[in-house]
């Protein structure tokens, strides 16, 4: 058992803490150079010190209080929200949320889905049966939803080339349905699931269709802007009802920033929540938390005016050239891809090789690494710094092939984490 880290007397001045943070950071992983491939995700360096600044521009300011005190902060989350609307093809009367992560928009959509299907079935209130129906390729924020509103999970596997299948989805949907899932794209393979399909399938079904973008949402359509073949996957499709979508992932946002966005106001209406039993009067959020860093909204506005659309296509023409790169390379020492990458996530197997053992020999080269299960495989949701990262990455990846040909390493499928 660790003893308990006993409460600081205090006194330490500025110099004296940094410099114990920066030992601490000693065994944190390299990400500056590429060496993680997930968690952080970086643009350029100008954009990093532009959402830098507005963050701690706006240090104090709390964003519940944004209707009463700060109104800057609701000026400036009204417009990303609108920029987020018009991306998305959002018809008029459509509506979003500033959240603080995909974990939360997702949650705030499923509770949303929850309260439609109730109101559309009166009676049918807390302790009905409900569920939902989804790809094995959905994000585990699913899961956790369940475990919060009480739903049952549904799956279904995927196609072959990696995308959900909507005929196979449409025999577990009945009226117990709250809501199907599709993703732009799905985590685990890197590919846009065919939402045009489950739209129809929402449509004739009567199902609430989630899309969950929050990985690709806010650079997708730029890849589409410059002629990138991206399958479409927003409001421009009937059935879609809502979309989640993270700024702090290819929007290159500071933490913690999120949207979810609504086709129709009156849905957004429903993922308010509202308390007014207490002396304090009338309380309400759309949002699972209440206090929410003022900070993280205008640096997202920031960051989105500072790049606009030039800038994101920037972006999005360098990040495929990259991928492309890296595909090719790939492809060279013999991986075969799981599935052709649609944005900046790749994933990569081997007919022949140990890739649980090639994926641990990797991680000894100083690289965290990214792995897949089914099929098993290494995994990297890529990044504008894991450019000058490729031919060190390679090199590496090159020498621990062949020491796993030579009957070095091992792996285990349980070594597996996100």
């Amino acid at each position: 058992m660790n003893a308990r880290a006993p409460f600081p007397a205090g006194g330490r001045d500025w110099d004296d803490l940094l410099v114990d943070m920066r030992a601490r950071k000693a065994d944190d992983i390299d990400w500056r150079n590429g060496r993680t491939p997930l968690y952080v995700f970086h643009n350029d360096s100008e954009t990093y010190e532009i959402g830098r600044k507005a963050y701690f521009e706006f240090f104090s300011e709390n964003a519940l209080g944004r209707k009463r005190a700060f109104h800057s902060i609701q000026s400036m989350e009204r417009e990303v929200l609108d920029y987020g609307l018009s991306l998305f093809s959002a018809p008029d009367g459509g509506e979003g949320v500033f959240t603080s992560g995909g974990s939360e928009s997702i949650l705030v959509a499923m509770k949303t889905a929850r309260d439609a299907w109730r109101a559309a079935r009166p009676g049918r209130g807390p302790g009905s049966a409900m569920n939902i129906v989804m790809p094995v390729t959905a994000h585990p924020a699913f899961d956790k939803a369940s475990d919060l509103l009480g739903y049952e999970i549904r799956r279904t596997e995927v196609r072959p080339d990696g995308r959900a299948d909507a005929e196979a989805m449409r025999p577990l949907i009945d009226e117990n349905t709250i809501a199907i899932i599709g993703s732009a794209p799905c985590f685990p393979y890197g590919v846009v699931d065919p939402i045009d399909q489950l739209s129809d399938l929402a449509e004739a079904t009567g199902a609430w269709l989630h899309v969950d973008a929050c990985v690709g949402g806010w650079m997708a359509p730029f890849f589409t802007m410059n002629g990138r073949q991206t399958p479409h996957f927003d409001f421009r499709f009937p059935g879609v009802r809502s979309i989640s979508a993270d700024l702090h992932k290819f929007g290159f946002c500071p933490k913690p920033a999120s949207t979810v966005f609504f086709r129709d106001a009156a849905d957004m209406e429903r993922a308010a929540f509202v308390a007014d039993a207490w002396p304090s009067g009338r309380f309400e959020t759309s949002t699972l938390v209440g206090t929410r860093p003022g900070g993280a909204v205008a640096a997202a506005w920031a960051v989105l005016n500072h790049l606009g659309t030039t800038g994101y296509r920037d972006a999005a023409r360098r990040l495929a050239e990259m991928v492309d790169l890296y595909v090719a390379d790939l492809e060279a020492l013999g991986f075969r891809m799981i599935a052709r990458p649609d944005l900046s996530i790749i994933a990569f197997t081997s007919q022949s090789e140990d890739m649980f053992a090639v994926a641990k020999e990797l991680g000894t080269h100083g690289w965290l690494v990214g792995q897949t299960r089914r099929p098993p495989g290494i995994h990297a949701m890529m990044s504008l710094f894991h450019a000058p990262a490729r031919e060190a990455f390679i090199a590496d990846l090159a020498v621990s092939l062949e020491r796993v040909r030579g009957g070095g390493a091992k792996g285990r499928a349980t070594d597996v984490v996100y």
